[in-house]
C-alpha cells in the first residue's frame, strides 16, 4: 500500500476521491431532474455541486502541503499530486456543465430526452470506474488495469450516444432553426466532455501504474 508510508493523508484521499463520485453521482441525479422538468431540485443540485467542488479544492490542497511540507512518500508525490489536480478537472467539468444548464436553461426536446439520460448515465458510470482504479491505485495495484478498461468502455459508449443525439437534432425535423440543433449539440459535447475528462486521467494512471510496476 503506498498509504503505508503516509498514513497522515489517507483520511484526505480517501475524502477526496469519495467527493470525486459523488460530484458524479449529483451530476447525474441533477440533470435527470433538469430533464423531467424539475427544476427546483435540479437547481439544489447545482448549488450541491459547486460546494462539493469549493470542498475538495481545499482538500487538495491539504493534501498537496502535507506531501511537501512534511516530506511524504517524496519517490511518489509528483504521481500522487498529478493524479490528483487532474482528477479536479473531473469535478470541474462537472460542476461546469451543471452552470451551463441553470443559465442558458437549453430545451431539451422530448425525442432527445431519453438519449440525454442515456448520455449523463454513461459519462456518470465513466468517473465511477475511474475513482475505483485510483482507489485500486492506492491500495491494490493489480486491480487498476481492469477499472480502466471499463473507464474506456463507458468513454466510447458516451461517445456513441453524443453522436447519436447529434444525428437526430441535425437529422430530424422536430427543430425547425439550426441555432437550436446546435445548442442540442452543444449539451451533448459537454456531458460527453465529462467521460472525456475521466478517459484523460485514466490515461495517466496507467502510466503512474507502469511506473510504480517496474
Amino acid at each position: 500500500m503506498l498509504f503505508n508510508r503516509a498514513k497522515s493523508i489517507e483520511g484526505n484521499i480517501d475524502k477526496y476521491l469519495e467527493n470525486i463520485l459523488k460530484s458524479s453521482l449529483i451530476f447525474e441525479a441533477g440533470l435527470r431532474e433538469y430533464f423531467e422538468g424539475k427544476r427546483e431540485e435540479f437547481e439544489k443540485r447545482t448549488v450541491e455541486i459547486q460546494k462539493l467542488e469549493s470542498e475538495s479544492d481545499e482538500i487538495r490542497r491539504d493534501i498537496k502541503y502535507k506531501l511537501y511540507k512534511e516530506l511524504l512518500i517524496p519517490d511518489a508525490r509528483g504521481d500522487v499530486l498529478g493524479l490528483l489536480e487532474t482528477m479536479d478537472d473531473v469535478i470541474d467539468t462537472a460542476e461546469m456543465v451543471m452552470v451551463r444548464f441553470s443559465i442558458e436553461e437549453p430545451k431539451v426536446w422530448p425525442e432527445l430526452k431519453d438519449d440525454f439520460i442515456e448520455l449523463t448515465a454513461a459519462s456518470t458510470k465513466c468517473v465511477a470506474e475511474l475513482v475505483a482504479a485510483a482507489r485500486a491505485f492506492f491500495r491494490e495495484i493489480t486491480k487498476v488495469a481492469d477499472c480502466l478498461v471499463k473507464v474506456h468502455f463507458w468513454e466510447h459508449e458516451a461517445d456513441k450516444i453524443e453522436k447519436r443525439i447529434m444525428r437526430k437534432a441535425f437529422e430530424g425535423d422536430f427543430i425547425d432553426k439550426l441555432s437550436l440543433k446546435v445548442h442540442m449539440r452543444y449539451f451533448a459535447e459537454r456531458i460527453s466532455l465529462l467521460a472525456d475528462k475521466a478517459e484523460d486521467v485514466a490515461d495517466r494512471l496507467d502510466i503512474y501504474t507502469i511506473k510504480r510496476s517496474i
